[in-house]
């Protein structure tokens, strides 16, 4: 810690939420220059504040730009490295998004198109509404389990296991007919 007085003062006064204020901007745009995903730079983003609040008693605010340049920078390369360790097409089973639900939703063909419409019509007519809102805000949009949660008023488990019943419905719509052959 620091002996003097007036730096304990300061440090006890560095008021996060208006760093946040002055300084998220240039986060964002920090993150989403190394993540090249909206989503995933927004996170990023979130992750640096916190690191900031949770570290707040041990800085003063000199050099605070530059501090939180090199956080976003290693949050983002950390997420790189995730990313490298463990691809998005390894099935995870914590995150729906990974499987068949989530290829769906990635669907570019027209034919492709059209089948998966057809498909996801059958699934959410036996769904409530607000699960075709989670599927939508996560697997389209790109929004964290967090996000979708704050969106719709569940929480992240309770996200987390509409998206895995959608998923169970979708295999079993999927498995109770013939695939369509591919010309």
């Amino acid at each position: 810690m620091h002996d003097d007085p007036k730096q304990a003062t300061a440090l006890a006064k560095l008021d996060v939420a208006a760093l946040y204020t002055r300084y998220a901007p240039m986060v964002l745009r920090r993150c989403r220059a190394l993540l090249h995903s909206e989503a995933e730079a927004a996170d990023a983003m979130q992750d640096v504040f916190v690191r900031l609040l949770a570290s707040r008693d041990r800085l003063d605010d000199s050099g605070l730009s530059s501090l939180l340049y090199r956080m976003a920078t290693q949050v983002s390369l950390n997420r790189l490295r995730s990313r490298r360790r463990k691809p998005e097409d390894a099935q995870d089973p914590q995150d729906p998004s990974s499987k068949l639900l989530g290829r769906i939703a990635s669907v570019t063909s027209a034919e492709d198109s059209t089948a998966a419409r057809s498909l996801l019509n059958r699934l959410f007519a036996r769904e409530p509404e607000s699960s075709a809102v989670i599927a939508v805000l996560h697997l389209y949009d790109g929004m964290t389990l967090e996000q979708v949660a704050a969106e719709v008023g569940l929480s992240v488990s309770g996200v987390r296991k509409r998206l895995r019943r959608l998923e169970s419905q979708l295999r079993e719509l999927t498995q109770a007919e013939p695939a369509p052959e591919k010309g």
